[in-house]
């Protein structure tokens, strides 16, 4: 369905385009991209007309579709989910089609109750419903009694909410500070009536619309734009990071595709990660070195980077290379970067900076190389460069071979492995604020690095420091950027949990983006604040020079003050079917997790509700402490329990703390790859005191 189309694009802008249709002309060729893992459908159109009116046409119909409120999304759903259950396509509803209907909308109905509703609403007793007997079942199946007791307690007599009780409602409930200013605004967006929206009041279709729009949200729709400082040095913030960005699954024998990274940029990620190796035809290669993971040309993915770089965000996006080219190859990847990039490519430090960092507003629009840099051209200022160098060696950083797998470990013996590697200057000279070094442990203060000098570790040496030295390694993060990289053994690309290595201040958290998991959600979680521009500032105690904060031990100090959370999920809406097989009904049950500082983590649960997918209610009250709010996440997860197997999961979201509201919300659930349901919904109160 037009649901699941993620991008449609013209001309040869897909690999399977680049490679089958190179002769076609571009204005005839176009692709559809869906969301998940689906591959891409790429067509042919017969004139360059037949083409334009596809991709106008799919362009128009999926604005429509993403411009629908959730109303219109519920309405679309329930008419979907009837014309399926219209088996003799007579618009009318027998008995039979309606308990077929209530299946597919994924509530299980017993036949005396299904029977009642139907007799309720079949007014004309021909024994089927059709026209206004369909949409008064419509409106028994999509009545919200939790939502009707809250209006009722602002309304009057006549079912109108007035401006100063939507007020009250508003400050009181909401805990909405600009309630006086947002009530009018809210009436004017979401009220359908237009008597009640001349009286500056609000009806109770009114009221629902706006708990569901992004106004009633959990997430603070404020925290939907940039409204961070963008100006201090780049190491003071969190920065959206991809592992091994080519791969599309494993680590081992999967496909690498460019498309893999046009995914993980249009999501937001900013440092990409490029392991190169020599090419046939002089032409550098990207794939996982030892392995049988398939190889794509360097120039392709220099190409895809400057086409996706800044069409999610403006900030700059760090190019993570892993060079094992010979010399002359080296000088070619030099020559793709400079002239497909231009002057996109950060070559120069900016405005001389030379003692710290430049920041992110600095560097917008600009794509940054981490790499090997010639031991003489030190100074990203170049005063102090030998420029009659050619080439030297330098230590090899090399990543693939530290992959636990026999055939790789035989590969590297036959190949016999150097440590050294010899460096293009042309190569060197593309690498400004970020150079790749070996870590020799934490810096003396008395004899401090170049700010420029970044590590890269491996995810359990990381964890190893932040256990036993979290303080230093807060320190090292305030002046130095740290990339940390999931462990050898994951050859299945699963993912570490980034929350630990974010609590000691490390920037590049490196993640398998094509991995679905808690690990991922957690991650575009912490990364869809300030904008989804890939970019999040540190909390002050993890910039100040003079922090004692360590995550490990919490002694008194000015981490912010401790929080309690009031959480009531209340009830949830048009929870997906988890298995397609007609007469499988969802077993829904909540979890509510807390990722933070050790003493923060928490999980509770809801009772399960059994056979109602489609409105289950729960009304269950939780209370978690939250010590260090600055670094803690909520993620709701929804599950299909199962007594005998795992549970299936239907859907989750999470959130910064920092971007939680407060009253009367819905969290609009999220699938297994992080794209949103259309209609599926929990309903939560959310309460937040300081702690006494």
């Amino acid at each position: 369905s037009i649901e699941d189309i993620r991008d449609v694009r013209s001309g040869h802008k897909t690999e399977g385009m680049e490679k089958y249709a190179k002769d076609v002309p571009e204005y005839r060729c176009f692709s559809i991209v869906f969301k998940d893992q689906r591959k891409n459908l790429d067509l042919i159109a017969s004139s360059e007309d037949d083409a334009n009116h596809w991709i106008s046409g799919l362009a128009k119909i999926i604005a429509h579709s993403n411009s629908m409120n959730q109303k219109q999304k519920l309405q679309h759903w329930i008419h979907t989910c009837l014309r399926k259950a219209d088996k003799n396509k007579d618009n009318k509803m027998s008995l039979k089609e309606l308990k077929n209907f209530l299946k597919e909308v994924n509530i299980e109905v017993d036949d005396y109750h299904a029977k009642k509703i139907f007799q309720h609403c079949d007014k004309s007793k021909t024994e089927a419903l059709e026209d206004d007997e369909i949409e008064e079942f419509y409106k028994i199946l999509t009545e919200r009694k939790e939502i009707d007791k809250i209006f009722q307690k602002y309304s009057d007599a006549e079912g109108f909410m007035s401006c100063q009780n939507l007020v009250r409602f508003l400050y009181e409930t909401q805990q909405e500070e600009d309630a006086v200013v947002a009530a009018p605004a809210l009436i004017q967006r979401y009220e359908p009536n237009e008597r009640a929206k001349r009286g500056n009041a609000m009806t109770k279709d009114g009221f629902l619309m706006y708990l569901l729009s992004d106004d009633g949200s959990i997430f603070n729709s404020s925290h939907r734009k940039v409204y961070q400082d963008m100006t201090q040095p780049l190491s003071h913030y969190l920065v959206s990071s991809s592992h091994n960005t080519y791969l599309m699954e494993d680590q081992l024998t999967g496909p690498s595709s460019t498309e893999a990274y046009i995914r993980a940029l249009t999501k937001g990620c900013r440092c990409v990660e490029l392991d190169c190796w020599d090419g046939p035809n002089s032409e550098p290669v990207i794939y996982h070195g030892y392995t049988l993971t398939s190889k794509i040309l360097f120039s392709d993915v220099i190409k895809a980077i400057k086409n996706y770089a800044f069409k999610t965000s403006p900030y700059p996006v760090i190019i993570s290379l892993e060079n094992h080219c010979s010399v002359e190859q080296q000088k070619v990847m030099a020559h793709h970067m400079t002239t497909i990039f231009q002057d996109m490519l950060l070559v120069a430090p900016v405005d001389g900076n030379r003692s710290q960092f430049p920041s992110p507003e600095q560097l917008k629009g600009k794509i940054l190389v981490k790499g090997k840099k010639l031991s003489r051209q030190e100074d990203p200022s170049g005063t102090n460069g030998n420029n009659n160098l050619e080439a030297e060696d330098v230590s090899d950083e090399d990543e693939a071979a530290e992959i636990e797998d026999e055939s790789v470990k035989t590969e590297i013996e036959q190949k016999g492995k150097s440590d050294t590697l010899k460096l293009a200057k042309e190569l060197s000279d593309t690498v400004v604020y970020c150079k790749s070094v070996h870590f020799n442990g934490f810096e003396d203060p008395n004899h401090p690095r170049p700010f420029y000098e970044m590590s890269s570790f491996t995810e359990s040496k990381a964890l190893k420091l932040a256990q036993e030295s979290g303080t230093s390694f807060i320190h090292h993060n305030i002046r130095h950027l740290s990339r940390i990289y999931p462990a050898g053994w994951r050859t299945d690309s699963s993912n570490y949990n980034p929350v630990d290595l974010w609590n000691v201040g490390c920037q590049i958290v490196a993640l398998n983006f094509q991995t679905p998991g808690t690990e991922m959600d957690v991650y575009q979680g912490r990364f869809q604040d300030n904008g989804f521009s890939g970019y999040v500032l540190k909390p002050e105690f993890l910039r100040d020079e003079q922090t004692q904060f360590n995550p490990k031990s919490i002694p008194g100090g000015t981490w912010g003050t401790k929080k309690k959370l009031l959480l009531k999920i209340i009830s949830g809406q048009q929870l997906p079917k988890v298995n397609k097989s007609k007469n499988s009904i969802v077993d829904p049950k909540v979890t509510i997790e807390i990722h933070g500082v050790q003493q923060d983590n928490s999980k509770k649960q809801t009772k399960v509700i059994e056979n109602n997918g489609f409105n289950p209610k729960w009304d269950e009250e939780f209370t978690f402490d939250i010590e260090i709010p600055a670094l803690a996440l909520v993620r709701f997860v929804v599950e299909d329990f199962d007594m005998s197997t795992k549970n299936d999961f239907i859907g989750q979201y999470t959130l910064p703390f920092t971007s939680l509201k407060q009253g009367y919300r819905h969290i609009h659930l999220l699938t297994k790859n992080g794209d949103p349901y259309s209609s599926s919904t929990l309903f939560v109160y959310v309460n937040i005191q300081d702690y006494d």
